[in-house]
């Protein structure tokens, strides 16, 4: 088991994710994952997760383990830097579950957050 530091300049993905991710990857036949935000849910913002063939230049991008790769817009940089994406189980559900340390709060079913001032 790998421990995670919090890493605001980072984002990190847990060894089940990227497992995860990698497989995902392999079955869309894309080379990485967009992630990003757009102003929905109960609390503001949510996650937006693309597969894609083509990383943008001016992104910042993260490789990881087994050829995965995550990317994030400039537009969406200060929303999800830091973020921790884990990929749990919870009863019979399996899901990527995201722990950003910029909200200040969640809504109760995980699914969008709020940020400072917003």
């Amino acid at each position: 088991m790998t421990i995670q530091t919090f890493n605001p300049s980072e984002i990190s993905v847990s060894e089940r994710a990227i497992n995860h991710l990698a497989q995902q990857l392999r079955t869309a036949t894309a080379k990485a994952l967009h992630l990003g935000v757009e102003e929905s849910g109960c609390n503001g913002f949510a996650f937006t997760l693309d597969y894609v063939s083509q990383i943008p230049s001016d992104s910042k991008r993260f490789d990881f383990e087994q050829g995965v790769a995550v990317y994030v817009e400039p537009k969406d940089w200060d929303y999800v830097k830091g973020t921790h994406i884990d990929y749990v189980t919870e009863g019979l559900n399996s899901m990527l579950k995201f722990d950003n340390p910029n909200a200040d709060s969640v809504c109760g079913c995980g699914e969008s957050f709020s940020l400072n001032g917003t």
